[in-house]
């Protein structure tokens, strides 16, 4: 992760610390060298939601930042029962998401109970409520995940047609709206190259986002990430990536006017007369995505999606699960392996037309 993403994420986990309680401060700055940036933030949402619960339902001080290690301790399993029904039915959380914002928990009282001590060598809390909680059963076969994603992908000849519609024909779509034709005249080189990046290699958002020109090996057709778990990677593009990258870097210099300490790889346009560069964040990328996709006609068409199409078509081209796992980052083979049901339909439908 770029140096300046890493200190944007840290400004935004202080500010978070700022608003809870001093021991949830001393456990994330424990995390600090083992989890990602972007996880210990997802973390600080997920325990000011359960601290404004425990406020609200009178469970202890008046403000989340007082809530003390008592109050944790005395927490009943009938009371947590009562939070993760609230995070299900009121703020309609899927029990994915759940068993995300659980385990968060599971981990903070886990390191209050057994890891962090008290000037006299005590725990911080004697009892631990979290660990009697389980997570939710969430039983999903490969062959079901491979379902929900299939109708959401591009496939085949939709990759190239998908590329030119960003490139040109989004544009004559709405050359009748002055501000969006221009606007899209003015972008449609980096746009075309970050979705053909993403479809040309499997990468995922935040591995876009942080690309830096000194990360892209042009003659290799190569670019630097870091993935999850902070782990550094080169990462192969095509070709169609290649030369759609060349186009955009053209052009990025004249028409973002980059300083030269700007080397992000994906610039912002500039806002106002003296707007400044700043690298493209994760929101503004998605959005773009969804603008071309539903003007496409292909409104579940999303960033992910396009990561899941590079994938599926890798496999169905090469069927070669081990290479397809390193190229995607995965930790797991069995991630890898819903690729293999996605293109099990259209494997049928070959077989089949042997026989007419």
């Amino acid at each position: 992760m770029d140096k300046h993403v890493k200190l944007n994420y840290m400004k935004r986990i202080d500010e978070k610390l700022l608003e809870l309680p001093w021991y949830v401060t001393e456990y994330i700055d424990s995390r600090k060298r083992k989890l990602s940036h972007t996880t210990l933030l997802n973390y600080c949402h997920d325990f000011i939601i359960f601290f404004d619960w425990m406020v609200s339902e009178n469970l202890s001080a008046d403000m989340r930042i007082n809530v003390s290690l008592t109050q944790l301790e005395i927490l009943t399993v009938r009371e947590v029962e009562n939070f993760l029904s609230f995070l299900e039915y009121r703020l309609g959380n899927s029990k994915i998401t759940i068993n995300r914002k659980l385990s968060s928990l599971k981990s903070l009282f886990d390191y209050l109970q057994n890891k962090a001590e008290t000037s006299d060598l005590k725990p911080y809390l004697q009892r631990n409520v979290m660990a009697k909680m389980e997570l939710n059963a969430v039983k999903e076969s490969q062959e079901t995940i491979a379902n929900r994603i299939d109708g959401k992908i591009l496939r085949d000849d939709d990759f190239e047609s998908f590329r030119k519609f960003i490139t040109h024909d989004y544009g004559e779509i709405f050359k009748a709206n002055k501000r969006i034709y221009n606007f899209h005249q003015f972008n449609r080189e980096r746009d075309t190259a970050i979705v053909s990046l993403i479809l040309g290699s499997g990468l995922r958002l935040s591995e876009v986002v942080g690309c830096n020109l000194e990360d892209l090996d042009i003659h290799k057709g190569l670019v630097r990430v870091i993935r999850k778990g902070n782990k550094e990677q080169y990462v192969y593009f095509s070709e169609q990536a290649l030369m759609d990258l060349n186009n955009y870097l053209e052009v990025r210099e004249s028409r973002y006017t980059p300083d030269k300490t700007a080397a992000y790889l994906f610039l912002a346009a500039p806002v106002g007369r003296k707007g400044t560069n700043r690298r493209l964040n994760q929101r503004s990328i998605e959005k773009l995505v969804e603008k071309y996709a539903i003007a496409f006609g292909k409104p579940a068409l999303t960033v992910h999606a396009l990561r899941h199409s590079f994938a599926t078509r890798y496999h169905k081209e090469n069927n070669d699960v081990p290479r397809l796992r390193i190229q995607m980052g995965h930790s797991s083979i069995q991630t890898t392996m819903i690729y293999t049901h996605l293109t099990d339909e259209e494997m049928r439908i070959a077989v089949n037309k042997m026989d007419q």
